[in-house]
Formats: structure tokens, sequence, C-alpha cells
């Protein structure tokens, strides 16, 4: 996400404070938004949700955030951002760049797969490049046993604003009209070597791109009987 949090966090309080605050404007934001989820996979059971980090606020449309573990960088922004997140009902585990931290994250995520939860992770980020899927969802899905679920989240409408940071954040303003796309379950084998896993990294990168190409036409059909009519 944008460094705009940047300035805000010279201690612990100002944190807590900036986080209150984007977390009150994000609950003012609910009354004018709308997010309907397409080809939500209801049997799946644990799986991860994979999506780009541009698009990290469409986990506000999961219906099941008690059982959700979201992967946030341990950044400044993060923290402020973690702490919303688990104002909103998620569990958040902090990612790391030092290898410790990164070990430490990977086995909360597999222990919390394992144990019948799901997890969304941001497959481009913490710092891009944008649209490019990462190994670590891979990864996580190999070690957990677990599918990997593409989500793209989608709307026209000029309320949903664009930041211009390095992944173009989406953010909704006043009224917007959502949708959550879910893409068909990618499993990893558990015995798949670095070429195969390569593979399964491609899959959910044509996976997420294949998404946003039909996402305009799941909008047009959720939302078939008008803009702003139920």
């Amino acid at each position: 996400m944008v460094n705009f949090f940047k300035k805000f966090d010279r201690n612990k309080n100002s944190r807590a404070e900036l986080a209150h605050l984007v977390y009150k404007v994000f609950r003012f934001q609910e009354f004018f938004t709308d997010i309907q989820n397409v080809n939500y996979p209801e049997d799946i059971g644990s799986c991860v949700f994979a999506m780009w980090h541009a698009h990290q606020c469409c986990i506000h449309g999961f219906p099941d955030r008690k059982n959700c573990s979201v992967l946030i960088s341990r950044s400044r922004d993060g923290q402020i951002i973690g702490d919303v997140v688990e104002r909103w009902g998620f569990n958040v585990i902090y990612g790391s760049k030092g290898k410790k931290g990164s070990v430490e994250a990977t086995l909360q995520m597999i222990n919390a797969l394992k144990n019948g939860g799901t997890c969304a992770i941001m497959v481009d980020g913490p710092r891009g490049p944008a649209k490019v899927v990462k190994d670590g969802a891979v990864v996580i899905a190999k070690k957990a046993g677990v599918p990997i679920v593409p989500v793209y989240w989608y709307s026209p409408n000029p309320t949903l604003l664009k930041f211009p940071s390095w992944d173009s954040f989406r953010i909704p303003c006043l009224w917007t009209k959502l949708v959550n796309v879910y893409g068909e379950p990618i499993y990893v084998n558990a015995d798949n070597d670095k070429a195969q896993d390569e593979e399964v990294r491609l899959k959910v990168q044509r996976s997420l791109e294949k998404l946003e190409k039909e996402a305009p036409e799941a909008h047009k059909e959720v939302f078939k009987f008008g803009l702003w009519k139920k």
C-alpha cells in the first residue's frame, strides 16, 4: 500500500490512533459498498486465497472472517493495516524480509491451514513488481496440502479509487458496487519438483489474468438490473 501512513507512525500510540481512524472510515464506507461474491468455493474447506496487492481490500467481502488468516507485511504501514484487518475480524500473520521472520510467518500460515482455516495472500506483494505472482502461496499451499483459489476484485464505478502507488492500490469511496470473482481451485502435488511448482505458479498467474478479463461481464450479470437498484 502507499506510504501515506509513514508520517503518522512515530510511535505505537500514533499507530493505534491512525488504525482506529482508518477503521472508522471503512466502517462508514460499509454503508455505501456492495460486494458480491461470484463463484465463491462454498465447500472447499481450507485453501489459500491469492489476490493482487492492489486488491487486498477484497477480503472485506469474504463471508468467513474469523477462520481466515491474512498475511501482511511487517512494515510501518503494514502494521497499521494489520490493526484494521484484526478489527474487521480476521487473524493477522505478519511477514518479514528476514529469513527467520519469513520462515516463522510461513509456519504460522501452514499451521492455520492444517487446523481448518483459510489464508489470504497478496501474491505480488509487498513491493512488487505488480501483477507478477511470487512463489510464496505455492510453497504454503504445497506444505499445507490445500488448493490455491485466485480472487479478482472489480468495479467499473469511478468511485473505486486508484492510488498512485506501485501497485495502483484500489479503495472504494462512497457508492460502489463490486464483485469478488473466484477462480477454479489450483492444486499443488506434494511430490512436485521445482519445475512443477513453477508451472503451478504460472497457473495462478494465468488464472488471475483470466479473471481480470471475465470480471466486467460478471459485474454486469450480478448488477444487471441497474447500478443502484436491488
